[in-house]
């Protein structure tokens, strides 16, 4: 007898495929108010600053289309009970882009709205999600700031910088269609200290301590950026690793060595002169000069960066 081929998923593989190549696997200009509830100071500084560049699988890139895809679903099914609902901002007929005094946080409400029928004269931001069964079931039992803290201080953070008293969190889980919904107060306090951790991330010259020193920490396993944070890997190499490099006023950079405000793509390019911050060399400085810093590295290597003598 003939044995059968061995199943493949070529199609499967095709289509996450096109997803990893249509992608821009690029960095987030701003610090997101979706971060900012992390409860690693250091993880969202690492963000911030680039130090890993952002690599995802066609799986959950295309996961990550299906919460987008939502969205105009959530907004249908509100208008269709006479809530009005304005997804785009009137004046620019873009989302809805929220930034805060220094221009380097901020995020982009889902929408706003008006009419819910629970408090029918009062505007909401509104925040739309998608949940495993799983995650909708802890949702439901724990309300969204003990289950999903992060999504609660990003709503926090929208109204703060909208200068809104309420949000609406609408929720579906995906694998019953089932929605929850929550109204969630403006907490001021929170709000300040909010804005207030981000302004303190954006402008720390060095990364602010790790939330464990153990990388096996459930945090840090899941993090983004264990690699550098904990494992001596090489921090990606442009304008915001470099020492050289400070956050100023209305979300530009400044360059000390060039004296110029380097653009977006200048930014991600880097240039010849790049200097790391040095806490982002896992070793020892040992001696600098013009546009060069040696480092005694932990196998008791030396490596120089920058141009060489």
């Amino acid at each position: 007898m003939v044995a059968l081929p061995i199943p493949t998923n070529s199609t499967v593989d095709a289509i996450y495929a096109a997803y990893e190549a249509a992608a821009d696997h690029g960095y987030r200009e701003h610090l997101g108010a979706s971060l900012i509830g992390t409860g690693c100071e250091r993880a969202i500084w690492y963000s911030f600053r680039w130090a890993t560049r952002a690599r995802h699988t066609g799986r959950l890139l295309r996961l990550f289309e299906t919460g987008n895809l939502a969205e105009a679903r959530f907004v249908a099914d509100l208008r269709r009970i006479g809530v009005t609902v304005l997804e785009v901002d009137p004046a620019t007929g873009r989302q809805w882009k929220l930034r805060d005094a220094s221009g380097h946080f901020g995020g982009s409400m889902d929408a706003v709205a008006l009419g819910l029928p629970e408090a029918p004269k009062t505007w909401h931001v509104c925040e739309f999600k998608t949940h495993s069964a799983k995650s909708f079931a802890k949702l439901k039992a724990e309300g969204v700031a003990a289950s999903k803290p992060l999504h609660w201080a990003q709503m926090q953070a929208y109204m703060q910088l909208a200068g809104l008293e309420r949000a609406f969190y609408l929720a579906v889980c995906k694998d019953t269609d089932a929605l929850y919904q929550e109204r969630v107060h403006h907490d001021a306090a929170a709000g300040a200290a909010i804005l207030a951790k981000a302004a303190r991330i954006i402008q720390a010259a060095r990364p602010p301590a790790r939330i464990s020193m153990d990388p096996a920490w459930w945090e840090c396993r899941l993090c983004d950026h264990h690699a550098v944070c904990h494992a001596g890997a090489a921090a990606e190499r442009h304008c915001r690793s470099c020492l050289h490099a400070t956050p100023v006023a209305d979300g530009a950079w400044h360059c000390a060595r060039h004296g110029h405000h380097p653009a977006r793509a200048e930014q991600e390019a880097g240039c010849a002169l790049h200097l790391y911050i040095p806490d982002l060399v896992p070793g020892l400085q040992l001696d600098a000069g013009e546009d060069w810093v040696s480092y005694r590295l932990p196998d008791g290597s030396t490596w120089r960066d920058g141009v060489l003598a």
